[in-house]
C-alpha cells in the first residue's frame, strides 16, 4: 500500500477513534444505576434492566471497535496494515474505506460470521 493511502487510512482511523472518545459513552456509568423509584414498580425495573443491558452491549461494541482501531494503527506503524489476518492477502480498498479497522478480507469475515452464527444457534 502506498504511503499516501496509509496516511489516509491513519487519519480515518484517528477520526473514528476520536468520535468514540468524544461521545463519552466509555466513561459514563450513571446509566448503569437503577433509581430507587424504579425499584417500586416491576415494569419500571424491567425497563431499567433492559436499558442497562442495551447500554452495556453498546459500550462493549465501542470498546471492541476502539481496540481494533488501535490495533490497525499499530499495524500501520509496523507496515502490516491492510492484510487479512487469515490469508495475508490484501483487504479490499472498499472494505477498508467502510471499515478501516477491518482485520479480515471479506471472504474470511463472512466465513467467521457463518461459524459464529452456527455456534450461536447450537447454544
Amino acid at each position: 500500500m502506498e504511503k499516501k493511502q496509509l496516511e489516509h487510512y491513519k487519519q480515518l482511523l484517528l477520526k473514528h477513534r476520536q468520535q468514540i472518545l468524544n461521545v463519552g459513552l466509555l466513561n459514563k456509568s450513571d446509566d448503569l444505576l437503577i433509581s430507587e423509584e424504579d425499584l417500586s414498580d416491576e415494569t419500571d425495573l424491567a425497563s431499567s434492566l433492559i436499558q442497562q443491558q442495551l447500554n452495556c452491549t453498546i459500550r462493549d461494541r465501542e470498546y471492541s471497535k476502539l481496540r481494533r482501531i488501535d490495533s490497525a494503527l499499530d499495524k500501520i506503524n509496523e507496515g502490516s496494515y491492510g492484510h487479512c489476518e487469515e490469508c495475508e492477502e490484501e483487504i479490499g480498498l472498499k472494505r477498508l474505506e467502510n471499515q478501516p479497522w477491518a482485520e479480515l478480507c471479506i471472504q474470511h469475515a463472512e466465513e467467521r460470521e457463518r461459524e459464529e452464527s452456527q455456534i450461536y444457534r447450537q447454544a
